[in-house]
């Protein structure tokens, strides 16, 4: 070969070079972002109690519909919580939930797509029992994130969901009349005054049988990752025991009782909602994943901002902690997860390979709340 030859082949040889990972990477991103997530499902502890008659919970059917099914995951995780929301025997979530101190029950819900980064929330909702449902057709048809009240009934109407005069249950109107009897039935005493008078009311009611303790702040939330590493998120609830008409807590509020990053991960919670609005920590938790922390840090993170946070007196017990109780349910794009809570005694519902289980939440504090 000639020395002309020679540097023309050398020239090709460079430019075939030059051409080739040019070429090669167009397909990178298909080759390094193909990964492969073990699918989980994780929720508060009513999502592995309640099936409405039927032979699964909330995270065994989300969980089924979405690895056998190829069910998109918040279809998945919807159908899921739609069990609970049915089930009149869980009082805290939809049908039978327990209503506002006038006896009407008012629904909240919100849900986030983390692939289509899109979000919907109805707060207020009276007469639907599944809220979820509606929460999902605001994200998919309309333009805003939050339709409430008497707009968010006359939307879920138009939409075709039926509307019920009443969504009590025997249970439900028999303990808010019990209450009813017990509590002064003016809503707008001294706010110490009435917080005081309805945690003793709450108590007596408790020790009596009457009530639940857990379902005093009652909601379910429901995250989800599937094989592809897809994340979504969805939480609904009928609020605070016996609240004032019209308070809406942090469960429709995307960053507080839900949110999801797609990239990232997931969390919600489910406990006093005005301390999780005040700190918006669901948020606070998927940003703290962001930075590299396990599912259960970023939760107990959230946790002591809580703590932090809360300075009122009528809120703290005699050891000067908060006197409430309040979880977070943490996913990250891992397919790692965690619940954890202020206080022991709290426990979170998961889904996997291995089947539904009810496992206990990693509290930040010892003691009680109440104590």
């Amino acid at each position: 070969m000639n020395r002309r030859r020679f540097v023309q082949s050398t020239v090709a040889g460079g430019l075939t070079l030059a051409v080739a990972p040019r070429a090669l990477l167009g397909q990178a991103p298909t080759v390094m972002n193909s990964k492969s997530v073990k699918p989980a499902v994780i929720a508060s502890a009513n999502g592995n109690k309640f099936k409405n008659g039927g032979e699964m919970t909330c995270v065994q059917k989300a969980f089924t519909m979405m690895t056998q099914g190829g069910a998109d995951v918040l279809d998945a995780l919807i159908a899921g919580v739609n069990i609970v929301e049915l089930d009149p025997l869980d009082d805290s979530v939809g049908y039978g939930g327990l209503p506002n101190a006038d006896g009407v029950v008012q629904l909240d819900s919100c849900c986030m797509h983390g692939p289509k980064r899109r979000a919907g929330g109805v707060a207020c909702i009276e007469g639907v029992r599944t809220p979820s449902l509606v929460a999902k057709a605001v994200m998919e048809q309309t333009d805003h994130h939050l339709i409430v009240g008497k707009g968010a009934q006359e939307f879920a109407r138009g939409l075709g969901f039926k509307i019920e005069d009443d969504l009590n249950t025997e249970h439900s109107r028999k303990v808010w009349l019990e209450w009813k009897r017990r509590m002064d039935p003016s809503h707008y005493l001294d706010p110490e005054k009435r917080a005081e008078a309805r945690r003793k009311v709450m108590r007596e009611m408790v020790a009596e049988g009457m009530l639940d303790p857990r379902h005093i702040y009652g909601t379910i939330n429901c995250d989800g990752i599937n094989a592809k590493g897809e994340i979504c998120g969805v939480t609904t609830t009928s609020g605070l025991a016996w609240k004032i008409p019209g308070r809406v807590g942090d469960s429709p509020i995307l960053g507080a009782g839900l949110y999801v990053d797609g990239e990232i991960g997931a969390a919600g919670s489910t406990g006093r909602g005005e301390a999780n609005l005040y700190n918006l920590c669901s948020f606070l938790i998927v940003e703290n994943m962001r930075r590299g922390m396990h599912p259960k840090d970023a939760g107990l993170d959230a946790c002591k901002r809580i703590k932090a946070n809360t300075v009122e007196k009528r809120l703290l017990n005699s050891k000067g902690k908060p006197n409430f109780g309040i979880n977070f349910y943490a996913l990250n794009a891992k397919g790692e997860y965690a619940g954890v809570s202020m206080y022991p005694g709290a426990s979170y519902a998961v889904c996997t390979e291995k089947g539904p289980e009810t496992l206990p939440c990693e509290p930040l504090l010892e003691g009680k709340a109440d104590e």
